[in-house]
């Protein structure tokens, strides 16, 4: 059996180490989102399944630390969180609030790498009677919501990192239309002008993947003035 790849969010105000770390683990074979705080992070749990939050501390407006003691009072998701402070008394205050782990920074990729195996190794497998599979047939393609894996025929159609996030958000709302200016939020892009043009352009490339014409897009469409919206059969 085909393992799933675990899917994780990482939280970080800083742009850069979000980049960083988000490459870094989908070359470890991650499927990785990402946040800019706090309030991006909440929005995307609420649309999107993750198997771990990698969760930076100090953050601007509600810190890692309120973030993990609030998420702890609805859900058992695995957190790690990241500081630049590496006193004992942070780490016990931390764990304290629900982390599953601590690792201060400056920190090597490799030993982020370890800890999250190590958190993720003592989550229990879920039983064949809890996995339920969600499949979105879009005409001659399917997206493979659990595993984000979009297939036409038993061939699999690659996806590009932010191919990929999109057909996650779109997947986590099908039938409403999502703007222009959600996705850029919650693609984790903080230039949202310049960024919007952007996101038209990824959209574009993904129709390309999923429409047969994509001209005259069935499945992947514009909502005038509201934005895109992913329709299935």
């Amino acid at each position: 059996m085909t393992k799933f790849a675990s899917h994780l969010l990482i939280v970080d105000d800083d742009e850069r180490i979000r980049t960083l770390l988000q490459t870094f683990l989908i070359r470890q074979g991650f499927m990785v989102s990402t946040a800019r705080d706090a309030g991006h992070a909440r929005r995307l749990l609420e649309g999107l399944a993750f198997d771990m939050l990698v969760l930076d501390v100090m953050m601007p407006g509600e810190d890692g630390v309120s973030l993990t003691r609030s998420l702890r009072e609805t859900s058992q998701l695995p957190i790690l969180l990241l500081t630049a402070k590496g006193e004992a008394d942070e780490r016990i205050i931390g764990l304290e609030a629900g982390a599953d782990d601590y690792l201060g920074k400056p920190f090597e990729p490799k030993e982020l790498l370890l800890r999250i195996n190590a958190i993720l190794r003592r989550m229990p497998e879920p039983s064949l009677s809890d996995v339920t599979p969600k499949i979105l047939y879009l005409g001659a393609v399917r997206y493979d919501v659990d595993r984000g894996e979009l297939w036409r025929g038993d061939v699999l159609v690659r996806l590009t990192a932010t191919e990929t996030q999109l057909m996650q958000l779109f997947a986590s709302t099908p039938g409403e239309a999502v703007s222009r200016l959600q996705l850029v939020e919650d693609l984790g892009r903080d230039d949202e002008r310049a960024q919007e043009r952007a996101v038209d352009v990824q959209v574009t490339r993904l129709r390309r993947k999923i429409e047969s014409d994509p001209k005259e897009p069935r499945y992947l469409q514009t909502v005038r003035g509201a934005g895109y919206m992913l329709t299935t059969d």
